[in-house]
């Protein structure tokens, strides 16, 4: 298809993907700000290891029935009304965990925000990547992963300032995602549904209009002309997933989806002061150096969203999966001989870090917007979130618990090892879907049996 996108309002597609993209900084926010807590809940409930991972965990639980069933409902009813709901979900959650008796109360208003984030998760790039033009859609969808980060980092911040407040620290810092929470919800009345979602529902001229202010009437019509003639090709169920073509594609879905997690990168995000406490600096300390993890997270997603759409999806992958192993080695390693005198293992998980933010991170997400049908798309990425989740969980539980009886050398090797794999599967199974509109992606899994002929 040749677009003519030159009458369009790249302006007005960029704010309604940042809109959008809100709900990823949501998403941020709501799983970051449990790092600056942990010392103080620990603290205040007497947690063991074993609490400690279930109680940083249960947001990861909500997660899984979040995105299982954001799918489902978003198909049915739409994405902007189901990205309302987390918005609500968000507030419920933030105030429910800045006022609890105990922490039955504090697990539960954590599982609430889980189930926002699990659906936003989900639900932000896909949107982003139905609204968004080929040519500029990798872009917009790491857009989401910005807001992520740049999630995590203001309530890394927020965690740092409010660390020496007496006694109600923790509140405070849970408490303060009601104010994003609420703008949230409320720039969301003013963006539209997803014109793809609307052309499902045979609401064709709603969603030409759309298009129209994104690329121009041209690009609109030549547009809407190959999102009708995908959907009536579609089957209106999950097994159109389990045809040859289809079922390559899920595949690849679901394994980058658990790569992304258990390749470590939550063990940094949500236990960064804690790996910093373990190598004996102090809780000020610990959080200032988390602090500096948010920042370098941040820059290296603004390279990503820079080169995603030049440089390829795959490329970007293969370089991100061998740093990331190299740099967790090198943590292990700094455990395995007590070497912490110094920067080192600060400037070992930065590099870690980098490497993450220019590939796993946002390009996972890019690639699970990309790859499936127009008619399942909420349903098809919903298999893979949740598996991303499950694997999440997993991770965030179990990790205090190997950082204390395995030891860091072995903990850090361990999924290091799994960047080695994620690279071995990117290079043999992922294929390029830079500069293709999402019906050509489709169009090319459903004529082939095969992830080759995608590239």
């Amino acid at each position: 298809m040749k677009a003519v996108e030159d009458s369009g309002s790249t302006v007005y597609v960029f704010l309604v993907c940042a809109v959008a993209a809100l709900g990823g900084l949501l998403f941020g926010y709501d799983t970051g700000v449990i790092a600056g807590t942990i010392p103080f809940l620990t603290k205040h409930f007497a947690l063991s290891e074993a609490m400690l991972g279930l109680t940083v965990s249960s947001v990861l639980v909500g997660c899984i029935f979040g995105a299982c069933f954001a799918g489902t409902v978003s198909d049915r009813f739409g994405r902007k009304k189901v990205l309302l709901i987390c918005a609500v979900l968000f507030a419920v959650s933030a105030i429910g965990s800045a006022i609890p008796r105990n922490l039955t109360e504090l697990v539960i208003a954590r599982f609430i925000g889980g189930l926002g984030v699990g659906a936003a998760s989900m639900l932000s790039p896909m949107y982003i990547a139905e609204i968004a033009p080929a040519r500029i859609r990798g872009r917009l969808v790491s857009l989401n992963q910005l807001t992520i980060i740049g999630g995590m980092l203001v309530a890394y911040f927020v965690g740092f300032l409010l660390a020496d407040v007496p006694d109600t620290n923790w509140r405070w810092m849970f408490g303060s995602e009601t104010l994003p929470a609420v703008v949230f919800l409320l720039l969301l009345l003013a963006v539209p549904e997803s014109p793809r979602w609307l052309a499902k529902q045979g609401r064709e001229d709603e969603g030409l209009a759309i298009l129209t202010r994104v690329g121009g009437y041209e690009h609109a019509k030549a547009e809407m002309a190959e999102i009708k003639d995908a959907i009536t090709q579609e089957e209106n169920s999950l097994a159109m997933l389990f045809h040859p073509g289809m079922k390559i594609v899920l595949i690849i879905g679901v394994v980058l989806a658990i790569l992304q997690q258990v390749t470590g990168i939550n063990i940094i995000l949500y236990y960064a002061p804690k790996i910093f406490a373990s190598t004996g600096s102090a809780v000020d300390v610990s959080l200032l150096q988390t602090v500096v993890v948010g920042v370098v997270n941040l820059t290296f997603t603004l390279v990503a969203i820079w080169v995603v759409d030049k440089l390829g999806r795959k490329l970007l992958l293969l370089i991100g999966s061998a740093g990331m192993g190299i740099f967790l080695a090198l943590v292990g390693g700094a455990f395995h001989y007590g070497r912490f005198e110094g920067p080192w293992v600060l400037l070992f998980i930065l590099g870690y870090i980098a490497c993450f933010a220019c590939s796993m991170g946002p390009v996972v997400w890019v690639v699970m917007s990309e790859i499936f049908p127009t008619r399942i798309r909420g349903r098809a990425m919903s298999i893979a979130t949740v598996c991303l989740w499950i694997a999440c969980f997993l991770v965030s539980l179990t990790f205090p618990v190997m950082l204390e009886k395995l030891d860091g050398a072995v903990t850090f090797g361990i999924y290091a090892t799994m960047c080695a794999v994620a690279f071995v599967f990117v290079l043999l199974f992922l294929p390029e879907t830079k500069g293709k509109t999402l019906e050509e992606i489709e169009k090319h899994w459903m004529g082939s049996h095969s992830a080759a002929s995608c590239k």
